[in-house]
């Protein structure tokens, strides 16, 4: 299985390697790929290292899978000429999550769907992951009207620029800035550039992946995305108003024994998500499940998940890990 990993020296790639490693992934050969100006650098995997090649060397090296996590631009351009020699690419940016001849794949909810024929499939953005996660098998069960979401989003969505503007800011260090204001000791509501309605990308990719990824455009969705200066993982205050009404205690049960979800939500000992531990993790946290009191059939919870690796790395993984068992590569 020779496995193209495409932005390997990013901050996802690295994590996507790492994930790799982690699952005993069956890699027989590895080929790290990035920019030019990364070619011939080393990186090392499982203790053995490994010299960075170009864009073109990397698709004329026919892998059976590449990993892209390099811009939306980057797959664009590339994806299709990997896909044309015969590769199956899994790309983790938002080039293709809503080409209609694309699926967008949350391996948990929708993996079943894909077929030899899918050479680009798309991961979707790392806030949507975690929320549909959760909301997945709520829906089959109570058919959901609307979702009311409110995001508090880890400095690590936005690269390694933004850490270290943090960093500077902590030590009081001027330095290159990620983000229009100082992140220490503030909250930007503002997670990617503005579409014309008023929303930040982020904020509509929320509303378009989860009504794709739940294969439902009468799901209802609205967001609000704000960046906090925080590294574990991204973190989201839900709404969700269903059709039928429902038992907290059946809420909690079904997500109980969702994979690849973790219930946290114990007043009585202070259990709930938090990102500082959910960061290094795999799994999605759900907490503070409770009745909206103000509305019918509406549900309140807190979600949380580290968005480099379930957000991101991981769930590529797992894709990749589908199409193996499934026979699909």
């Amino acid at each position: 299985m020779r496995i193209a990993v495409v932005g390997a020296t990013g901050m996802v790639g690295e994590v996507m390697l790492k994930v790799l490693a982690e699952r005993n992934f069956p890699v027989t050969e590895l080929i790290p790929v990035a920019s030019e100006r990364s070619v011939g650098k080393e990186i090392e995997y499982k203790g053995k290292k490994y010299k960075v090649v170009g864009m073109q060397t990397a698709v004329d090296m026919k892998a059976d899978i590449a990993l892209f996590s390099a811009g939306g631009d980057t797959s664009l351009e590339w994806a299709p000429k990997f896909a044309a020699a015969g590769t199956t690419v899994i790309d983790n940016s938002s080039a293709w999550r809503m080409d209609p001849s694309k699926k967008l794949i949350v391996p948990e909810i929708n993996a079943a769907s894909l077929t030899k024929e899918d050479k680009i499939i798309a991961n979707p953005n790392c806030s949507t992951i975690q929320m549909v996660l959760v909301l997945a098998p709520l829906h089959r069960k109570y058919n959901i009207k609307r979702v009311i979401v409110s995001t508090y989003q880890s400095i690590t969505g936005t690269g390694v620029k933004a850490v270290q503007q943090l960093e500077n800011e902590y030590a009081g260090v001027q330095g290159e800035m990620a983000y229009k204001y100082p992140i220490h000791r503030n909250a930007i509501p503002q997670c990617d550039s503005f579409e014309e309605n008023g929303y930040t990308k982020e904020e509509m990719k929320l509303v378009r992946e989860t009504q794709k990824i739940l294969d439902d455009k009468t799901i209802a969705v609205t967001a609000t995305a704000v960046r906090v200066p925080i590294v574990g993982g991204h973190s989201e205050a839900v709404n969700v108003e269903f059709t039928n009404d429902f038992v907290v205690s059946d809420i909690q049960n079904i997500l109980h024994h969702t994979d690849g979800v973790v219930v946290q939500d114990n007043n009585d000992t202070y259990t709930y998500p938090m990102p500082m531990y959910a960061q290094g993790k795999d799994e999605v946290f759900v907490g503070r499940i409770r009745r909206d009191e103000s509305q019918a059939n509406t549900l309140n919870m807190w979600i949380v998940a580290d968005n480099l690796r379930k957000g991101a790395a991981t769930n590529t993984v797992q894709i990749a890990e589908y199409l193996i068992a499934a026979k699909l590569v």
